[in-house]
């Protein structure tokens, strides 16, 4: 058992004294900004947004094509004319050759362009808004991160103290033995609590670990890389609901992007209902052509000129696609009316339960900060009492734990307090280093 102990605090030893990078909550969310996946892939899909928002992809601008045509023949012909007269040739060949640029444009389309044009705007806010998302979801698992691992440094801390006075507390036992004061049993048990002790050290270190292995992966590098963070937690303490809510319904991007998705579907319509007017387009061009045959009255010719037109079409009766294509149209209307209102009450309903959490956990804290004050009192006149041999190792022991336990519950009281008011930011849309 004393193997075990010489070997535990040996670790801890070792990896207290590393000299390891301390990683600020700043610097965590700038690299998880610049690094992060998810981020650059809502950047692309924004920038894909952005690029089809032209008039082009609306359906405003006309085409222009260049068009050539070579389509050549080899015929064995016999031609009977009027008068009677046969002629025939072998291998007659004919040739015929037309080249040029044409424009097609539609110029009136029931309106239909300008909602295509008006969607393509909402698609890109939409891209906005998704970025944006993607932005506030990364840096809040970086802060829930980042201080789950300050609170578990405060633990250690708080377990590698009890571990200091374990280890004194075994060397007084072994002193009072030494001199006949001490039973060989007192020895015992403080060695075995110490090992509690010290396998409750390894357990806390094994979890801090997984942790960080969690925030390098966050931050997109190599996730053996070592650092610490800053082990304090500063809460804010005034945040205001309304406050809150009324920056949520402005800013929140789930939200946001549902207001935009209602409007694509009220644009949507627009262009179904854009399907009942006609439909006009301009074509004109400019062509070259040339013709050659070895038999006929006319052996060649060629002819080059403007050429245009405008044609008009309107539906008149497509078996009641219209009509049905119309009341889907208003029925994704409906549904995205439904959707928009069901997003503002959850959000309304979450910002009020982590509210009411917040409130609770910032009393918590205060609660738990002073229980600390009283076990660490406690734990320090007992330690003084057990020194002269004035109390049992049971009461030492059980002062020792309950100073451990207000600890954990304290950093833990931060912590929770800490998750809240930074989804509370979160949902406000307004999670950002202060």
């Amino acid at each position: 058992m004393q193997n075990l102990y010489k070997i535990a605090f040996l670790l801890f030893v070792g990896f207290s004294a590393q000299a390891q990078e301390i990683l600020t909550l700043e610097d965590a969310v700038k690299i998880s900004l610049e690094n992060n996946y998810d981020i650059k892939i809502a950047k692309n899909n924004l920038k894909i947004d952005e690029t089809n928002n032209n008039l082009g992809t609306a359906g405003m601008l006309p085409s222009v094509t260049a068009n050539f045509t070579n389509n050549n023949s080899l015929i064995d012909t016999k031609q009977t004319q009027a008068g009677g007269t046969v002629r025939e040739l072998d291998g007659a060949k004919n040739m015929n050759l037309s080249y040029g640029v044409g424009l097609d444009w539609t110029i009136f389309d029931g309106m239909s362009m300008f909602s295509r044009r008006e969607q393509l705007k909402v698609l890109e806010e939409q891209g906005k808004s998704e970025l944006q998302s993607a932005i506030l979801t990364k840096i809040s698992d970086v802060y829930l991160t980042y201080f789950d691992l300050a609170q578990q440094q405060q633990m250690m801390a708080s377990i590698d103290t009890a571990i200091v006075i374990s280890n004194q507390r075994v060397e007084t036992a072994k002193n009072r033995f030494t001199i006949g004061k001490a039973s060989k049993l007192e020895v015992l048990n403080a060695q075995v609590d110490l090992n509690t002790d010290l396998s409750l050290l390894l357990k806390q270190k094994e979890l801090y670990r997984i942790t960080k292995i969690r925030m390098n992966e966050l931050l997109v590098r190599d996730v053996q890389t070592d650092f610490k963070v800053n082990q304090e937690i500063t809460l804010e303490q005034n945040l205001d609901f309304n406050e809150l809510k009324t920056t949520a319904e402005k800013q929140n991007p789930q939200l946001q992007a549902q207001i935009l998705t209602k409007k694509v579907a009220d644009l949507n319509l627009k262009q179904v209902k854009g399907n009942r007017y006609p439909t006009v387009r301009l074509t004109s061009g400019y062509n070259f052509t040339r013709s050659e045959a070895s038999l006929g009255f006319v052996t060649q010719s060629s002819g080059q000129g403007f050429v245009y037109g405008v044609s008009a079409s309107m539906p008149i009766f497509n078996g009641f696609t219209q009509n049905r294509n119309e009341k889907v149209a208003k029925y994704q209307v409906e549904n995205a009316s439904f959707l928009l209102e069901q997003q503002k009450l959850s959000l309304t309903t979450q910002l009020a339960t982590l509210f009411a959490s917040y409130q609770t956990n910032l009393e918590l804290v205060k609660v738990e900060e002073k229980n600390l004050e009283i076990a660490k009192q406690n734990l320090d006149i007992t330690l003084a009492k057990f020194k002269i041999g004035t109390i049992t190792t049971i009461e030492f022991r059980t002062a020792q734990q309950n100073f451990v336990e207000a600890s954990v519950r304290y950093s833990n009281a931060q912590y929770v307090t800490k998750l809240s008011e930074i989804n509370l930011k979160e949902l406000a849309g307004t999670l950002k280093l202060n």
